[in-house]
């Protein structure tokens, strides 16, 4: 496996998993990792709506990370484990994160579009009455907004998250349909000096390709790009990794050398 570190990981500390984080740790020292990042969810003032409960989504940071110092101490010399989180942004929210993301010395920052326009595309109702071309629209217009209001992450995750849940997912999803928004993302993200991610966690959703799409990193890496890190999105043990062989195949593809991993917000790059 040519990449060895996992950057994209929830155990039961976030409201969508329940997996113990020893059980996730124990799972990437069996596979050959050498570094887990987990990324919790923090999603402040989240739209809830079931089968979603009011406040899975808002994450105890006190005891994730004295959970997370105990094993990272308990498995020292086997496995680097990092502390990250994986913020929910919204440009209401630019104060709450911005202090959020002061308060806690995290190795690594996901910003990630879960709401867009205060709806969640996981749900149907965001595709109802619409072609899925409009809904996209809506959701990566949404992202250069976020881009506006919040400045303190590492990378923004999943940039096409909205193709595992439209109506036809993404058959008739390609970056040049959309090159009109998505470059503006990427040129602002460049701008940023931020990176983005690649998110094999899109193999779950029975996509043709990972998030985002092979030709929008390609783009990215055209326009200079140089930071990408590699997760897998698991919630449980048995996805950890996953389909990161094909990960790897797509950054050479799309001219990259290396990836990235993040400790102490700091950037080091790994060969491929």
């Amino acid at each position: 496996m040519a990449v060895k570190a996992d950057f994209h990981l929830h155990s039961s500390f976030s409201g969508d998993s329940t997996a113990p984080m020893e059980d996730m740790i124990l799972k990437g020292i069996s596979l050959g990792l050498e570094t887990m990042c987990f990324t919790e969810h923090m999603d402040m003032d989240y739209v809830y709506t079931a089968p979603f409960e009011e406040g899975m989504f808002e994450l105890n940071t006190d005891s994730y990370l004295y959970e997370l110092i105990r094993l990272r101490e308990k498995y020292a010399g086997q496995i680097k484990i990092l502390f990250g989180v994986e913020l929910g942004v919204q440009p209401h929210l630019r104060r709450e994160l911005a202090v959020y993301a002061k308060s806690f010395d995290f190795d690594f920052i996901i910003a990630s579009s879960h709401l867009c326009n205060r709806k969640d595309p996981y749900y149907p109702s965001f595709y109802e009455g619409r072609s899925d071309e409009e809904a996209y629209r809506e959701y990566f217009l949404s992202i250069s907004d976020n881009l506006k209001a919040f400045n303190n992450f590492d990378v923004y995750g999943h940039l096409d998250y909205v193709v595992r849940y439209g109506k036809t997912k993404d058959a008739d999803y390609c970056y040049d349909k959309y090159k009109d928004v998505l470059d503006p993302i990427l040129e602002t993200i460049l701008e940023k000096e931020k990176g983005i991610e690649i998110n094999t966690g899109a193999i779950n959703y029975h996509l043709k390709d990972l998030n985002p799409c092979t030709d929008l990193i390609k783009r990215y890496r055209r326009l200079g790009g140089e930071i990408i890190t590699v997760g897998s999105d698991a919630h449980k043990p048995s996805a950890i990794a996953n389909g990161f062989d094909r990960a790897a195949d797509i950054l050479t593809e799309c001219g990259f050398k290396y990836y990235t991993t993040f400790e102490k917000r700091m950037p080091e790059f790994h060969k491929i």
